[in-house]
C-alpha cells in the first residue's frame, strides 16, 4: 500500500469521520468542508479552521524541515511527516494519529500536574511544618533541661557547701552539653529544613513550567516533556521520627559520692548522636566501693558438670536461657525450675545465644555455620558461607551482632545482621590502617554498650576490644597488671545500664568492670564465684553469672553503687 494514502487514511473528520484537510486549531479537531459551518455555529469559542498543512502547533519534521508532521511513530516515540512513512523507516512500526497522540500526552500532563499540586508538594509543606515545631519543641525541651540543671546544681550547693567549686564546674560542663546537644540537633534540623525548601522550590518552579505546556498548544514543548514525579517523590523520604532528645537525670544527694551521684545526660539514637555526657568524668579514673556485692539467688540448673555452663542470657527479670555442651537450650525460673528447653536444629551444641527485641532465642552453630533464630516451632536458618559463628548479641536498634572466624581460622569479623529479615548490614573486620581488629581462633563473646558501641572479648589474646557503632577502634583492654595471679582470659561479656563493660575472668575467677572509655572500675573477686563465663544483666543491673564448673547461675546485686 502507498505510503501517502496510508497518511492520508488517518486524516479525517472528527465529526463524520470523511477524509478531510482542514483543522481548528482552537479546538484541536480535524473538519470536512461539510462540518465547517456546524462546527462554526458553536459561539462559545473562536474558532480558527485552516488546512491541516498549515496547522502552527504542529511541528515540522526532524529530518525534513519543509514537511509538517502528521503521524506519530510510538515506537521511536517521535512525530513523523508523509516522505519519512513513505522512506520506509517505521514500516513496521504502530503509527497514530499525531493529534490523538497529543491529547493523551496532554492527559498525562494533567495527571502529573494533579499528582505535584495535590500530593508530592503538599507532603513537603507537611515535612517542614513538623521540622518547624520540631526545632521549637526542642528549643523548649532543652531550655527546661538547662532548667532542671541549675536547680539540681543549686540543690547540691544548698547541702554540701564543701564543693561548691566542684559543683559549679560540672553545673556548667552540664550546661555546656545541652548547648551542644541543641547546636547539634538543630543544625541537623535546619539541615533538613534547607534541603527540603530547595526541593520545594525545584517543584514549584516546574509546577509553573507544566502549567505553561499544559495552556499551550505547542506539540513540540508537548512532546519534549518529561515527567519527574517519581524524582520528587524519591529525592527526600518521609521522615519516620521525630528528632532525640537529651533528658538529664537528677540523682539523690549523697555526701560521700558526689562525683557519681550528681547526675547524667544521655543521647542516642538514628541521627548519628551517640554521647554520653556524665558528671563523673570529674573523678578519678579508678574507684573501689565500699560497699561488697552480694549473692541474692544461686540457682542450680540441669547441667551435669559434664556438660559445663556456659551461655546465659535473660528473657525476663525472672526466667534465664542457659546453654551447655550438649544440644539443648534451657530456660530456668530464679527457683531453678525447669520452664522450657528447645534443642538445636542440626543436633550440634550452640556456641552462644541471645535474646531478639521480639522475644526470640537466638543461637549461633560453629560447626554448621548458621545463625538461628527460634520463632515459635520454626528455625530461622542464616546460613554464613566460608564463616564460622561463635558469640552473638542483640542490640538496641534490634539487629544481631555475631563475631565470627573463618573456616581456614586465619581472619575474624564482626557482623550486623537484621534479625527480621536476616540479611547482612555491617561486617567490621579492619581498623583504618588496615589492621585485623580481631585475632581469630579460640572462644569470642560479644555485646553492644549503651551508646552502641561493639565489644568483643577475645579468650585467646587476652583482650577487650571496643569499636564504635561505625566499626571505628575505640580501644582495648588487656586486663590488670598486678592483681591477677594467672594470665587474663575473658569469656562472657555483658554491659549494664550505665554503660559500663563487664566480663568474665575465669582464670582468676573475677569480674571485672571497665567503663564506656575501658578504664577499669573494679573486680568481682568475692561471692565465692568459681570459674565465670557466661554473663548477663537483668533490667535492674542484677548481675547473672554462669559457672562453668558447678552449672550453677548466681545472681548478684551492688556490683556498683
Amino acid at each position: 500500500m502507498d505510503p501517502r494514502r496510508c497518511a492520508q487514511d488517518v486524516l479525517r473528520c472528527h465529526i463524520c469521520k470523511t477524509h478531510t484537510s482542514l483543522h481548528c486549531e482552537i479546538c484541536q479537531k480535524h473538519l470536512c468542508k461539510a462540518c465547517v459551518g456546524d462546527h462554526l455555529s458553536d459561539e462559545s469559542k473562536d474558532h480558527k479552521v485552516v488546512p491541516i498543512k498549515r496547522r502552527e502547533s504542529t511541528p515540522t519534521c526532524s529530518k525534513h524541515s519543509s514537511k509538517q508532521c502528521v503521524i506519530h511513530c510510538e515506537e521511536c516515540d517521535i512525530p513523523i511527516c508523509v516522505q519519512c512513512i513513505s522512506s520506509g523507516e517505521h514500516e513496521r512500526h504502530r503509527k497514530v494519529d499525531i493529534l490523538k497522540c497529543f491529547e493523551k500526552k496532554k492527559e498525562v500532563l494533567q495527571r502529573d500536574l494533579e499528582e505535584l499540586e495535590n500530593i508530592i508538594y503538599p507532603q513537603y509543606q507537611d515535612i517542614i511544618s513538623k521540622i518547624q515545631t520540631e526545632k521549637v519543641d526542642i528549643s523548649i525541651h532543652f531550655e527546661k533541661q538547662r532548667t532542671e540543671i541549675k536547680k539540681h546544681g543549686d540543690d547540691w550547693h544548698r547541702e554540701i557547701d564543701t564543693t561548691r567549686d566542684e559543683l559549679t564546674l560540672i553545673t556548667k560542663k552540664l550546661t555546656t552539653d545541652v548547648n551542644s546537644m541543641e547546636s547539634n540537633i538543630l543544625a541537623v534540623l535546619c539541615g533538613e529544613e534547607v534541603n527540603i525548601t530547595g526541593i520545594m522550590s525545584e517543584i514549584t518552579q516546574f509546577i509553573t513550567d507544566l502549567q505553561t505546556v499544559l495552556e499551550s498548544n505547542d506539540i513540540s514543548l508537548t512532546f519534549a516533556y518529561k515527567s519527574r514525579n517519581s524524582d520528587f517523590k524519591e529525592m527526600y523520604p518521609l521522615r519516620k521520627s521525630a528528632p532525640p532528645r537529651g533528658i538529664f537525670t537528677p540523682q539523690k544527694i549523697e555526701k560521700e559520692h558526689i562525683y557519681q551521684q550528681f547526675g547524667s545526660l544521655l543521647l542516642s539514637d538514628e541521627h548519628g548522636f551517640a554521647v554520653i555526657f556524665a558528671s563523673n568524668d570529674f573523678s578519678p579514673n579508678e574507684r573501689r566501693g565500699t560497699e561488697k556485692p552480694r549473692i541474692i539467688r544461686e540457682i542450680k540448673t540441669e547441667h551435669e558438670e559434664i556438660n559445663r555452663l556456659y551461655s546465659v542470657c535473660c528473657q525476663s527479670d525472672q526466667e534465664v536461657w542457659t546453654c551447655s555442651n550438649d544440644h539443648i537450650m534451657r530456660l530456668f525460673n530464679l527457683q531453678g525450675e525447669l520452664v522450657k528447653s528447645i534443642e538445636t536444629k542440626s543436633g550440634n551444641k550452640p556456641k552462644d545465644i541471645a535474646m531478639t527485641k521480639k522475644g526470640y532465642l537466638a543461637y549461633t552453630d560453629y560447626i554448621n555455620q548458621t545463625l538461628n533464630i527460634v520463632k515459635e516451632k520454626q528455625i530461622q536458618k542464616i546460613k554464613l558461607r566460608k564463616w564460622r559463628p561463635l558469640g552473638v548479641c542483640t542490640t538496641s536498634s534490634g539487629d544481631l551482632l555475631v563475631i565470627m572466624d573463618s573456616d581456614n581460622n586465619r581472619e575474624s569479623k564482626v557482623v550486623r545482621y537484621c534479625s527480621t529479615k536476616g540479611k547482612e548490614k555491617q561486617s567490621v573486620q579492619f581498623d583504618t590502617n588496615g589492621h585485623p581488629l580481631y585475632s581469630p581462633g579460640g572462644i569470642k563473646y560479644i555485646n553492644e554498650n549503651r551508646n552502641e558501641d561493639i565489644c568483643v572479648s577475645i579468650c585467646w589474646a587476652g583482650a577487650v576490644v571496643v569499636v564504635s557503632r561505625v566499626g571505628k577502634f575505640r580501644f582495648s583492654y588487656n586486663g590488670p597488671s598486678t592483681t591477677a595471679t594467672r594470665s587474663f582470659n575473658p569469656y562472657g561479656i555483658t554491659t549494664d545500664s550505665q554503660g559500663r563493660i563487664l566480663t568474665a575472668d575465669c582464670n582468676n575467677h573475677s569480674i571485672h568492670i571497665l567503663d564506656q572509655d575501658g578504664q577499669l572500675l573494679r573486680y568481682i573477686d568475692s561471692c565465692d564465684i568459681c570459674c565465670p563465663y557466661g554473663l548477663c544483666v537483668d533490667t535492674n543491673d542484677n548481675l547473672f553469672v554462669a559457672e562453668w564448673k558447678s552449672g550453677t547461675m548466681k545472681l548478684i546485686q551492688n556490683y556498683m553503687f
